[in-house]
């Protein structure tokens, strides 16, 4: 039997019909489409929607980048079981898909992309917003989501669209494989009908995979675990999107091994746990550094190791130090030449700690007594950094973190991705429950964070979603307040005004840059960006753009203001300008290095200071082989 439908509307159709399946959960797999409709996909996925609107949801965006935003937020905050897909027209609508696409592969977060393509029979040469290439005759602007993709293919014919679709799910519900997945959907053929049989429209529910350990590299681990005098854990994002964090409390609470976090590992231990030491690397905490100096076996669960968390190859001095890697990727498994554990997070945690509780291994009572006192002197400091002995004065933005922090519980979600905030979040945010630290680090993506709270709260609406935006990354992508407007999505949007780019600016200063381009004021008379702050008032744009406004100018008016935002049930923003002023207490400042490199020749004094102390660091950095 067949059915007869238009290209996109069996593609709409089949969407629906599909699930995953894990741990006996299961779940719808494409949970809602957004679009943006342009003549490149309205007569087609656009008119599927609407046909189908009773068993796929739509949501209207206003860019094409921010739609993939809040689609990784949503399948992130899903665990990876469910995400959203996004259409746009073909040209700029597509191209702009390729930053999005780009984090999603990064963080290995799934989201089907279905950009409109020119057309396949070409009755006419070049249409509108088509690329035209001397050399080659069947590439469009869509080609640039190639690279950035886990898996692309053109639909050039209706009955390609049965193997590539089935293809396509296969990869967003991979955990080794998943990313963005790319359907490139000429115009023409969206609208093109075909019977289709009616077996492609049945339901069918994609099981997510946890493999265990191999016997041989389990025993190896347990044997390098054994032998080692000062092993820390590092957790990274696999132990989330595994929901490992209760293996890893009882792999850590039986070892006594402390557990160190990077951006998209933390929240893997609570804050309080005995075990939690806090993030690692270029911005973490002096606890959790010291004892990746002078660790002997570092056991990566979940993490690639980028140059933050390994502080560009400097952070782990210990002579002796071997890696232990468990990962269900055989790519990051063996990385830093490292014992590969190839394995589900989850699966590989339990193995480990059943193994390991055989032989009644334990660390000694004194290291644990090094960290804990050493993260006690750290939640001092924290604290230090969030007190704030004058509450009518203008607060700095540790004291933003310490209100907010003060406010929240565990059923708050936090959401961040660039410039100046990650880095102290990092350092101080006390993460009370495994999904309510939402750091986008992979790509750091200015522009995320406001998309993404609107995908997360799609996916938790009970809970309490905050974007931590600076001025920096509001400018660059504000639009989807309108959005969240429009559907009655209440996120909470706290935005940090600094006056430039102002985690930029402090790295500028640090290699010889003089913090050229990073303010946000007018142009002096020598050319130079060092006039007055500009006059721009991003408070009235969010409201302009339908968003309630709460304005705070001191810690006092703060506090109130985010107890006022938390308790609202619209979308609401509160604004604050932060003290720079040296006179107030900052974050504590990095405790690793960061290699971004220095001018190897220069005349001005600060760049060659910068270039000397650049050099003494490089000469610490070692392969692990």
């Amino acid at each position: 039997m067949t059915i007869r439908l238009t290209v996109a509307q069996a593609l709409v159709r089949f969407l629906a019909a599909q699930y995953t399946e894990r741990d006996g959960e299961r779940r719808r797999l494409i949970g809602a489409t957004w679009g943006i409709f342009g003549h490149g996909n309205v007569a087609g996925l656009g008119q599927a929607l609407v046909e189908y609107a009773d068993v796929m949801p739509y949501h209207q965006g206003r860019n094409e980048q921010s739609m993939v935003h809040a689609a990784v937020g949503y399948a992130r905050q899903s665990n990876r079981l469910s995400t959203h897909a996004v259409t746009t027209s073909i040209g700029p609508g597509a191209t702009n898909l390729v930053t999005g696409a780009a984090l999603a592969t990064i963080n290995h977060l799934p989201v089907l992309l279905l950009p409109g393509d020119v057309f396949a029979t070409r009755p006419a040469d070049p249409v509108l917003q088509q690329l035209e290439l001397p050399f080659a005759g069947d590439v469009s602007v869509n080609d640039t989501l190639r690279p950035v993709s886990r898996y692309f293919d053109r639909i050039s014919r209706p009955e390609q669209l049965i193997p590539s679709a089935l293809q396509a799910m296969r990869v967003l519900t991979d955990p080794v494989e998943t990313g963005a997945v790319t359907l490139a959907l000429p115009q023409d053929v969206q609208a093109e009908g075909f019977d289709w049989p009616e077996e492609f429209f049945a339901e069918r529910v994609w099981a997510v995979r946890r493999p265990g350990a191999d016997p041989a590299e389990l025993a190896e681990a347990v044997r390098a675990v054994r032998e080692a005098r000062r092993p820390l854990v590092v957790a990274g994002g696999g132990v989330h999107h595994s929901r490992a964090e209760a293996a890893l409390a009882e792999f850590a609470e039986a070892t006594g091994i402390p557990v160190a976090s990077t951006q998209a590992g933390k929240g893997s231990l609570r804050h309080d746990h005995p075990q939690d030491v806090g993030g690692v690397g270029h911005t973490g905490t002096a606890t959790a550094d010291e004892l990746a100096r002078t660790a002997d076996l570092v056991i990566g669960v979940g993490t690639r190791y980028t140059d933050f968390t390994t502080a560009s190859g400097t952070l782990f001095e210990n002579p002796a130090v071997r890696f232990l890697n468990l990962n269900v990727a055989p790519f990051d498994g063996h990385k830093l030449a490292g014992l590969p554990l190839v394995a589900d997070a989850r699966n590989g945690l339990e193995e480990l700690t059943e193994r390991l509780q055989m032989h009644g291994h334990r660390v000694a009572d004194s290291y644990v007594t090094e960290y804990t006192e050493d993260k006690e002197r750290w939640e001092q400091r924290v604290d230090a950094c969030f007190e704030a002995d004058e509450p009518d004065v203008r607060p700095s933005q540790p004291q933003v973190i310490g209100a907010l922090d003060a406010l929240v519980d565990e059923s708050d979600i936090i959401i961040n991705a660039a410039g100046s905030l990650p880095g102290d979040l990092h350092k101080l945010w006390r993460a009370r429950s495994h999904d309510q630290y939402h750091l986008e680090y992979g790509y750091s993506c200015m522009g995320y964070e406001i998309p993404a709270a609107i995908g997360v709260k799609l996916a938790a609406p009970e809970r309490n979603v905050w974007a931590l935006v600076g001025d920096g990354t509001y400018l660059m992508m504000p639009t989807e307040i309108v959005t969240a407007v429009q559907e009655g999505i209440a996120i909470k949007v706290l935005l940090v005004q600094n006056h430039g780019y102002a985690s930029i600016g402090g790295l500028s200063e640090s290699v010889g840059g003089e913090r050229f381009g990073t303010a946000y004021r007018y142009t002096a008379d020598d050319g130079t960006f060092t006039g007055a702050p500009l006059p721009v008032d991003l408070a009235a744009n969010a409201a302009s753009l339908g968003m309630r406004v709460l304005r705070a100018k001191t810690v006092r008016d703060l506090r109130a203001a985010l107890a006022e935002a938390r308790a609202a049930d619209t979308a609401t923003c509160v604004y604050v300008e932060t003290e720079t002023s040296d006179t107030v207490s900052g974050a504590p400042p990095a405790q690793a290095w960061w290699d971004v490199p220095v001018a190897e020749t220069a005349t001005r004094p600060s760049a060659v200071k910068a270039r000397e102390l650049y050099e003494r660091h490089v000469s610490t950095r070692r392969r692990h082989l």
